[in-house]
């Protein structure tokens, strides 16, 4: 009798397979980031806008945030500190999980040319979810360094008098705001990118939503 448990209980245990994509912490701190970024970059554009780093750069009020300078600013601060404390969360627990390293690497050049002339080919595999190729590897670490440089470049920008050894890191303070735009610029081609293989692969939504 004893023998004949083992195989009964081993059956009903849950496989790796079972457990979620992106477990429930993964999924709060990846929206709120995103929620975080979206506001600080429509915001951004509207105090951009009032004194311009690239006079041929003007961004059309409609897409803004903030409805002047002043309202602008206080979305732009009060997302800020919403990035900045859900990302230390979120880096953490990605860290502390082991799912930074075990997602974002191993990563080699000729990995990511690989998976970038599959994809360009329309030829990239996406069955299992649970494994990134090595462009979105590339991509999602780019993307975290960006939102370092984003916060470090604002911060110069911000407390300029505060952090001048941050200041004259970026440049000064006109780099730093070069810095600061172009930075914002990344994050926004990112999004276009993101949004855009999502569609092709709206599987890949449901997983952020649900977990599974």
């Amino acid at each position: 009798m004893e023998t004949m448990k083992a195989p009964l209980a081993s059956a009903h245990e849950s496989s790796p397979r079972d457990a979620p994509i992106h477990p429930l912490w993964l999924r709060i701190t990846h929206w709120l980031n995103a929620f975080a970024a979206l506001i600080m970059m429509f915001s951004g554009w509207r105090i951009y806008d009032a004194s311009p780093v690239f006079r041929q750069i003007v961004i059309p009020p409609s897409i803004t945030l903030g409805g002047w300078l002043g309202g602008a600013l206080q979305w732009h601060f009060a997302a800020m500190w919403l990035l900045v404390f859900n990302g230390i969360v979120y880096v953490a627990l990605n860290v502390a999980s082991g799912r930074f390293f075990s997602k974002f690497f191993p990563l080699s050049p000729s990995a990511v040319l690989r998976d970038l002339i599959a994809a360009l080919s329309g030829k990239l595999a996406h069955a299992d979810l649970r494994q990134y190729n090595a462009v979105q590897k590339l991509a999602y670490l780019a993307v975290i360094a960006d939102l370092f440089v984003l916060v470090l470049s604002g911060l110069a920008i911000w407390k300029s008098v505060q952090f001048p050894l941050l200041r004259e890191l970026m440049g000064g303070y006109d780099n730093a705001r070069i810095v600061h735009f172009c930075a914002m610029a990344v994050m926004a081609a990112f999004v276009v990118v993101h949004v855009a293989m999502v569609a092709l692969v709206p599987r890949s939504l449901l997983t952020m939503l649900r977990g599974r």
